[in-house]
């Protein structure tokens, strides 16, 4: 029977090996993350069932997303300005001129946390311009399945890859939030609600679902549920009928 494990202390599950275990960075005693957050919490088992498809060796795989502190969403805004003074008129430049707003701040969290979760796509740090440009390809040409262009060692194929991209995109703006969260932090419904009203990420991102959408193929479509939470996708899901349904590896 194929198995997937969420782990929250990795150097264990490191000297256990098993088949495929999702690490997330929760304290201890909340393997899913928030409490009385339940869409965080179905992400993160989303996550973990998503390896059955991914990892064909033994995996551990690293969740890209913090447990955001207990804190309702309020009126919470965010602090930080990202609107650049004159906005450019492609995807990409408002991105790239929305990430280069972001990336001071996302400096401070790392300098302050002394790690990141950064690099699931393969891309360091300092090479963010170019997942940039790879995600914004895609919504732009509609390819999901053609591995981006640039010197980055992206680590797997797409359309799976995409995944990743958005996933380190999101690294950075949580991050970002966290380095000045304001006077209160804001929950991971919050985030969402801000990334994906008022941010050109969250334009890239549900423009990339409508071409994984085009696209039709189960994993594009499975692809896509993991993308955009729950809610905002044409105001429901993003899992497609049948979509999140993973055969399991039978080896």
């Amino acid at each position: 029977m194929a198995t997937a494990s969420i782990s929250l202390i990795k150097e264990q599950t490191e000297r256990v090996n098993p088949p495929r275990a999702l690490w997330v960075p929760f304290e201890l005693g909340r393997p899913l993350g928030s409490a009385e957050d339940p869409q965080f919490q179905r992400n993160v088992i989303r996550a973990a069932l998503a390896m059955l498809e991914t990892a064909t060796e033994p995996t551990i795989e690293d969740y890209p997303v913090e447990a955001p502190d207990e804190a309702g969403p309020g009126q919470w805004a965010c602090p930080l300005s990202i609107a650049p003074p004159d906005t450019p008129a492609t995807a990409t430049g408002r991105l790239l001129a929305e990430v280069s707003r972001l990336r001071p701040w996302s400096a401070e969290t790392r300098r302050a946390r002394g790690r990141t979760l950064f690099g699931a796509s393969g891309a360091a740090i300092d090479q963010v311009d170019e997942v940039v440009r790879a995600l914004t390809s895609i919504a732009e040409t509609g390819d999901v399945t053609s591995m981006p262009a640039g010197d980055v060692a992206w680590s797997m194929p797409p359309p799976l890859l995409i995944r990743h991209l958005a996933d380190d995109l999101r690294t950075l703006y949580h991050e970002a939030i966290a380095a000045r969260p304001g006077p209160d932090a804001p929950n991971h419904d919050a985030l969402n609600q801000w990334i994906f009203t008022e941010t050109a990420l969250g334009e890239v991102l549900l423009a990339v679902a409508d071409r994984l959408t085009e696209d039709g193929s189960r994993r594009a479509l499975l692809v896509r549920g993991l993308l955009i939470p729950e809610g905002h996708y044409r105001g429901g899901s993003a899992f497609a009928s049948g979509a999140a349904r993973i055969e399991p590896d039978r080896r």
